[in-house]
């Protein structure tokens, strides 16, 4: 990836704060490094990677390598979903991103959602190297396309694909394809979900969160895909029309601890709207804002 790289980041402890050292980026990435996000006292770097013409060309590679030094904090969000336009012919749209998160370092990558035009082929890979203290938090999630158009997932490939790796040693690995099939269109499998994302939370310092989101969203679920009970005994039953067939919720997650002693927890969502997932987001990585200086999504 060096070689073709569009971006690459450092973040180094210079004074004792969290600082920029370096921030390359070159067409048809676009960096921005506000100088301020929320309070002076915060010890953090924020990274916005945008595109020039608002979104992914089709046959268009983007690679981006990032590193944040030992005891660094550093954000790297969008400015708005990312677009991946039409495809030419069979050519597919990259993005690829390698980091390296030092010790007791905090990495987020909280992106806002990718949206993949019709006929769109798009892969994306992110490799993540930690330490045994390392701190991140990895949001991946997609839509269905412009679905408020009536345009619901008519792109032809979505791939993404996230390692996270300890030394040698592999401590998550995780792909997600969606391909149109000759038997069963997306459209028809996905029904009426039209969002699904995922959460990454690993590291000490991410621990009370992961067990907060772990209870809510088993309370949350439990409410909803309980079944209905009915009342009376078998036999008036059966004087009862059948029960109708239950709706799906609007939103369903589900969370998972993973490594050896469950360092970390990745969480998967699946909604029928981008602003419910917002919430959800917005909802349980507030605790972020300590580490970062300012709430992710809060804006959305």
């Amino acid at each position: 990836m060096a070689e073709a790289a569009t971006g690459a980041v450092r973040v180094e402890k210079l004074r004792g704060r969290s600082a920029l050292t370096r921030c390359f980026a070159r067409y048809p990435l676009k960096l921005i490094a506000p100088s301020k996000v929320g309070p002076a006292s915060c010890d953090a770097v924020w990274l916005y990677a945008l595109t020039y013409g608002g979104g992914i060309v089709s046959g268009d590679t983007i690679s981006c390598t990032v590193s944040v030094g030992d005891g660094c904090t550093a954000a790297i969000t969008t400015q708005a979903s990312t677009k991946v336009y039409k495809a030419v012919g069979s050519k597919c749209s990259e993005q690829l991103l390698e980091a390296r998160v030092g010790e007791d370092a905090f990495l987020a990558v909280i992106p806002d959602p990718v949206t993949c035009f019709s006929t769109a082929r798009y892969h994306q890979k992110q490799v993540f190297q930690v330490s045994a203290n390392s701190n991140l938090v990895i949001v991946d999630w997609f839509t269905s396309g412009r679905y408020e158009c009536g345009e619901k997932w008519d792109f032809s490939l979505y791939k993404s694909v996230n390692h996270i790796f300890l030394g040698d040693l592999p401590l998550f690995i995780d792909s997600v394809l969606l391909e149109q099939g000759s038997n069963w269109s997306l459209a028809e499998q996905m029904q009426e979900y039209n969002v699904i994302a995922m959460v990454v939370l690993l590291g000490p310092k991410l621990k009370t969160m992961q067990e907060q989101m772990q209870a809510e969203v088993r309370k949350l679920m439990s409410g909803q895909l309980r079944p209905p009970t009915s009342g009376g005994s078998l036999y008036a039953m059966r004087s009862q029309p059948p029960p109708q067939r239950p709706q799906r919720p609007p939103l369903i997650a589900s969370c998972s601890p993973f490594g050896r002693t469950r360092t970390g927890m990745v969480a998967r969502v699946a909604a029928v709207s981008t602003e419910l997932v917002y919430s959800f987001l917005r909802h349980h990585l507030a605790a972020l804002e300590p580490f970062l200086g300012a709430s992710p999504y809060a804006a959305s």
